[in-house]
C-alpha cells in the first residue's frame, strides 16, 4: 500500500487530479494492492465527493470521512490519528488478530467493532495510534497469522494464545 500510494499520489498529486483521472489509469497503479477495480471507482468518487462537499480537502470528523466512498471506520481511524492527531484505534487484521491472542477478547471473535470498542476502553487515547502501528509492524514480524513466532515473542509470558496450548513453534 505504501508503495502504491506513493506512485498514486506522484501522478495525482490532488483530489481534482484524482477526480480527473481515467479509471483505467487509476486500476494500473492500485493493482498490486488487489480489489483494484472497486478501490480505483472509490478513488475517484471518493476525489469528487471531497471537491464537491468539503473543498477538496480531507475532513477531521468521523462521521464526514465514513460519508466518503470507500471509507470505512478503520481507514477513518487512520486518517484521524496520523493526519489530525485524533485518538483512535485501527482496527485492522493484526490489530483483531493480536488483541485477540493477547486475551483482550475470544481469540475466535473478528469483529473490527468489537476490537475499536474494547480497545478504546483500555488504552490511552494518546496512544491508541501509535499503538496500531505497532501492532502491523508487530504482526507482520513476530505474531504473523498463520505461523506467529511464539516462542520469540516478548509477549510470550501475557499472551492468552499460548496460554490455551496454540503456539506453533517450539524452542
Amino acid at each position: 500500500v505504501n508503495i502504491v500510494s506513493r506512485e498514486l499520489f506522484d501522478r495525482f498529486p490532488t483530489a481534482e487530479a484524482m477526480a480527473d483521472a481515467e479509471v483505467t489509469e487509476l486500476e494500473a497503479i492500485v493493482r498490486p494492492c488487489g480489489l483494484y477495480r472497486m478501490k480505483s471507482k472509490d478513488i475517484k468518487s471518493l476525489s469528487r465527493e471531497l471537491i464537491d462537499r468539503f473543498g477538496g480537502e480531507v475532513p477531521a470528523d468521523m462521521d464526514a470521512l465514513l460519508s466518503l466512498s470507500g471509507v470505512g471506520r478503520k481507514i477513518a481511524n487512520l486518517i484521524l490519528g496520523d493526519v489530525y492527531g485524533i485518538p483512535g484505534i485501527v482496527a485492522d487484521t493484526h490489530c483483531i488478530r493480536i488483541a485477540g491472542r493477547l486475551g483482550a477478547y475470544p481469540e475466535d471473535m473478528k469483529s473490527p467493532v468489537t476490537a475499536e470498542r474494547i480497545l478504546s476502553g483500555i488504552v490511552r487515547p494518546e496512544l491508541q495510534s501509535k499503538l496500531c502501528h505497532r501492532f502491523v509492524l508487530f504482526g507482520r514480524d513476530v505474531c504473523t497469522a498463520r505461523s506467529p513466532k511464539c516462542y520469540e515473542c516478548p509477549l510470550f509470558e501475557l499472551c492468552a494464545h499460548t496460554e490455551n496450548g496454540k503456539e506453533t513453534k517450539k524452542p
